[in-house]
């Protein structure tokens, strides 16, 4: 009988050893790490709160960006607004 000087003893290294283990932990992980990113952020530089009333200006800016609100709204539903649609057929009549 002859041994063999090398024998086939299927030896698993540790869990750690093996790279794609660490690659499933790293997605994770960098996943918590950038949501405490994100509470930091956020509670570090809170939004400011919003006057009730509108200033005079942005009431400006609302009434001068009427008709282009309407002409989206018309292209996007294809409906026409009563309001406009009344000063259409005044316009018509001589």
């Amino acid at each position: 009988m002859s041994t063999s000087p090398t024998l086939n003893v299927n030896k698993s290294a540790p869990w750690w050893s093996f790279a794609h283990v660490w690659m499933v932990i790293a997605g994770p992980a960098v996943v918590v790490v950038a949501s405490f990113i994100t509470l930091y952020l956020a509670i570090s530089s809170p939004n400011t709160v919003l006057e009730a009333e509108p200033s005079p200006q942005a009431q400006q800016a609302q009434t001068s960006m009427a008709p282009a609100m309407l002409a989206r709204n018309h292209a996007a539903t294809g409906v026409v607004p009563a309001k406009a649609a009344a000063a259409d057929k005044s316009s018509l009549k001589p």
